[in-house]
């Protein structure tokens, strides 16, 4: 076979839209050919308050993108990825062509990973994550073509907790950032997008860097407010054009899977990246100006009593999937 059926795209699609997006918008579409598949971005579902650039989409698509990929590689197809194929057409992002492949263990894995991620807003535990878990991750991201910083210098540390209460600050005071918040968090089970009230905590740490979230469904795990080992890995690109956006979004994908496989909570920090200001804190302060940061990743152990987070929402694959005629 020099093609993969009609039932394979679709599953893998499905797959891929299990990526994690900003807000849950899934801000993608997908065009299967007959020998490749095409993504799209989809800027109806861009967030004007949030992302006024367009940045989280772009690496939200690109988190889609190594989703695809995995989940072909696994279904026994090696994929090529023509990345931004066509000037003429912004919202192109992407041309994978296919060939068939015979799937390895590691591959197999890595996909298997993709229906157990979940986003895990709630404290985290006091274990530490070895150092060997740490360079894995961040090995995974370096092989999608970005940087994954994992920030242990106190110094950084310090202004990288800054620059997100800063934008914390910044966005809680904007109305129409506030209405968008509201418009899109705290669902209910019956949509297909969003996030979902069970996925947000009742009550919040002051330490835990999120987003401030509606109050949710969500009960946090017992123990003490501060007693949590909690690690930040900074995306970044050597440059900032949509390439580099994409490609950070396909290294966040790789680290979270990577993350996720290792029994590892976690979570995608966008918010201190939205404003540029604070961004260019973490760009000069954190990654001392060598680099262009794109999103921030939470991780730690969850505690051991830590309840299964439910499944979020996703639209269905024939409302993101367009399939040429032969």
């Amino acid at each position: 076979m020099t093609r993969p059926d009609l039932d394979t795209v679709r599953r893998a699609v499905a797959l891929a839209s299990r990526a994690p997006s900003v807000h849950n918008t899934q801000p993608w579409r997908w065009r299967a050919g007959a020998e490749s598949v095409h993504l799209f971005a989809d800027w109806s579902r861009r967030l004007p308050a949030t992302d006024p650039d367009g940045r989280d989409l772009v690496i939200s698509c690109g988190a889609a993108l190594h989703h695809l990929r995995v989940a072909l590689a696994a279904f026994g197809w090696a994929t090529t990825v023509h990345r931004v194929p066509n000037p003429a057409d912004p919202a192109h992002l992407a041309a994978v062509e296919l060939s068939p492949a015979e799937p390895t263990a590691d591959q197999v894995r890595l996909a298997a990973a993709i229906e157990r991620r979940r986003t895990d807003r709630r404290r985290l535990s006091s274990w530490p994550v070895s150092a060997g878990d740490l360079r894995q991750i961040s090995a995974g991201a370096a092989r999608e073509g970005a940087l994954a910083v994992v920030v242990t210098d106190p110094a950084a540390l310090f202004h990288l907790n800054g620059a997100i209460a800063q934008a914390a600050v910044i966005q809680d005071n904007d109305p129409a950032y506030a209405l968008e918040l509201a418009l899109w968090t705290a669902r209910g089970r019956g949509g297909h997008d969003g996030v979902l009230a069970a996925s947000l905590p009742r009550t919040r740490t002051r330490d835990d860097h999120l987003r401030s979230f509606p109050a949710g469904a969500l009960e946090q795990p017992p123990g003490k407010r501060y007693d949590q080992r909690t690690y930040l890995i900074v995306i970044a690109t050597s440059s900032d054009d949509v390439m580099s956006r994409l490609r950070a979004g396909e290294a966040a994908g790789a680290a979270l899977l990577t993350a996720t496989g290792l029994g590892l909570a976690t979570c995608p920090l966008s918010q201190p990246l939205e404003i540029s200001d604070t961004r260019r804190i973490i760009r000069d302060d954190v990654l001392g100006g060598a680099a262009v940061p794109q999103l921030l990743l939470r991780m730690g152990w969850p505690p051991t009593w830590s309840a299964p987070l439910p499944r979020s929402p996703r639209r269905n694959v024939e409302d993101v999937l367009d399939v040429l005629p032969d």
